[in-house]
């Protein structure tokens, strides 16, 4: 039987009832969209991931949008990320009319590199096309980015700082969270993330009440907010007095329910995914190049992912043997033809080189060892025959 990449069925057995039970409340009760499923949501998100505010949104490119859309960045403003990563973390600066400017990244994490965003920052100013506003780091595969330099960069030019943790909601850096660094944080609940709902879904983590607020006005077409009523009289729905172009980016009341579940367990969950990276680690660092993750740094472990110098070997010979791998970002963002017009200061050689190496195997709190020792001994056995 083929071994699963992810296996969220295993993840579904353990929630058993409880989690059927959940999603049948929300039917019964006819609260499909904003339910109060979401308010508890939020509240047990914020607690987890050390934020004072949350706001759930309808998918992980939602949440990275809607601070942009707040703090009004848009035409003839720059926005500072990796091109190594998703697309919906560059696709939504065009979103708002602003432009992505692409960074290059540290080799051994593959997060953004402190040093090359500062060159960038300097080289988009002296250049004077586009004014830099903005950074988001991005928690690739899983573990933190180097948020003490990184923030210190971004004080230093007075940008904003959100962290994209849509693979890496959970991760910490010397015990605290991403956002005690970043002006917002924000995740993805797609399905196959570590904490992953069962459709889409996102949030935006904050520490600013104000913020927060145009936030939830933006998450329902501009809607008035309790601030914005202040000294004012309006007697109908506040939904029906809009203030802001906003959009339509509310949470399924039923995904969030569903992520009340995951949350009960998401511990659990990131110290099992941890002991099986250690032993991918233990059976595999001296025959191919194991993940590093950052000094004082957990990290969640969306993907397990490793270096080889015949990627399309291995990937062959695991599958022979049943075994799923996944490559992902093997053309870097700004090497997109949608993307290629956008800066790209010094060009990327590391995100270059690794786009060419990288490939992620099975990675999931549920891997059996069993499993895990079949995977192992399949790439120690490739190795060896190409020694």
């Amino acid at each position: 039987m083929p071994i699963p990449f992810i296996d969220l069925q295993s993840q579904r057995a353990r929630l058993g009832q409880p989690l059927e039970d959940a999603i049948l409340k929300v039917v019964r009760s006819g609260a499909y969209v904003m339910g109060p499923e979401i308010a508890q949501f939020e509240t047990a998100l914020g607690a987890f991931g050390q934020a004072p505010f949350v706001l759930s949104c309808g998918s992980g490119t939602e949440a990275l949008q809607l601070p942009l859309m707040a703090w009004g960045i848009g035409p003839g403003d720059a926005v500072f990320c990796p091109s190594f990563t998703f697309a919906a973390t560059a696709e939504v600066m065009p979103l708002v009319g602003a432009s992505p400017v692409f960074v290059d990244i540290l080799p051994d994490t593959y997060n953004l590199d402190p040093a090359a965003l500062d060159r960038a920052i300097e080289a988009v100013k002296a250049d004077g096309e586009l004014t830099p506003k903005a950074v988001i780091a991005v928690d690739l595969f899983g573990q933190p980015a180097d948020y003490p330099a990184i923030a210190a960069v971004a004080r230093k030019h007075g940008l904003k700082l959100i962290a994209d943790s849509a693979q890496g909601f959970g991760c910490t850096l010397n015990g605290q969270h991403p956002i005690h660094w970043a002006d917002v944080a924000t995740t993805s609940f797609f399905p196959a993330k570590p904490l992953g709902c069962y459709g889409d879904g996102g949030a935006v983590l904050c520490k600013d009440a104000r913020l927060h607020d145009i936030l939830v006005s933006l998450r329902v077409h501009g809607q008035a907010v309790k601030s914005d009523l202040e000294g004012k009289t309006f007697d109908h729905d506040p939904k029906y007095l809009n203030l802001r172009i906003g959009m339509n980016s509310r949470m399924d009341t039923i995904q969030a329910a569903v992520l009340l579940q995951k949350l009960s367990i998401f511990a659990d969950e990131i110290e099992a995914r941890n002991r099986v990276a250690a032993r991918y680690a233990a059976g595999l660092s001296d025959v191919v190049a194991v993940p590093k993750v950052i000094e004082g740094g957990v990290s969640v472990w969306a993907q397990y992912t490793i270096e080889v110098g015949d990627r399309d070997g291995l990937i062959a010979h695991l599958k022979g043997h049943e075994i799923p791998t996944a490559v992902y970002y093997p053309i870097p963002i700004h090497r997109q033809d949608v993307y290629s017009a956008y800066p790209a200061p010094g060009g990327l050689p590391v995100t270059d080189a690794k786009a060419g190496k990288v490939m992620s195997l099975p990675m999931h709190p549920y891997l059996t060892p069993e499993d895990q020792d079949a995977i192992i001994a399949a790439i120690r056995a490739f190795a060896g025959r190409n020694a």
